[in-house]
């Protein structure tokens, strides 16, 4: 069963102190022959923010992007984006969340860094993982993003609701991560962080 003190004692003891840019996970984990990633790509640094809230039950804050993006529109990610040249990962997450949903820089706790994912659009995110007490606004910024919600931090520590699933791409299957819950379909990018986490916590 999770246990959310057991989850704050190991996320504080082997979250990263220092962003660590790694090619160690990327959307083409699981996809040895059918890899999208080209070879030798120069990645653009992002972030994002992992933020969990401090509830009674302990909760994810995600976010589902705006239909009319030109990419991943209508897919579920954390609040995040590009990092500005003389931008931290931490600033550029902060800033980001900031600017998607109103998320005020104040109400979020640092606690570290998960290792950083190579994405399909050849962005390096570093994913900052934090915590929010109950209690803050946001403000949607609309042409970028349609719905916040909240995931049960628990669902996503529990590696039962960890599905692999595939899709057939240029005559070859992809294999990526899914998380089910209710009526949103989490995948990509945001799946693999979020099974970073469980891995970096419980190895």
């Amino acid at each position: 069963m999770f246990n959310f003190e057991d989850f704050l004692v190991r996320a504080r003891a082997r979250l990263l102190p220092q962003p660590a840019i790694t090619w160690d996970y990327s959307d083409d984990d699981m996809n040895a022959k059918a890899r999208m990633i080209p070879v030798g790509v120069k990645p653009k640094p992002a972030a994002v923010l992992v933020p969990i809230i401090l509830r009674d039950e302990p909760m994810v804050l995600l976010t589902q992007r705006h239909a009319g993006l030109s990419q991943h529109p209508g897919q579920i990610a954390f609040p995040g984006g590009r990092i500005d040249d003389g931008e931290s990962p931490l600033q550029a997450a902060l800033r980001e969340a900031r600017e998607e949903v109103g998320l005020v820089p104040s109400s979020v706790n640092w606690i570290g860094y998960l290792p950083s994912y190579l994405t399909v659009t050849a962005y390096q995110v570093v994913p900052v993982v934090a915590l929010l007490e109950p209690g803050f606004g946001l403000v949607l910024q609309s042409d970028e993003v349609d719905e916040a919600f909240e995931v049960p931090l628990a669902f996503l520590m529990t590696p039962e609701n960890c599905q692999r699933q595939s899709r057939e791409w240029q005559g070859m299957m992809r294999h990526y991560y899914v998380y089910q819950f209710a009526n949103r379909h989490i995948w990509g990018a945001t799946a693999g962080m979020i099974r970073s986490l469980h891995d970096s916590l419980y190895p």
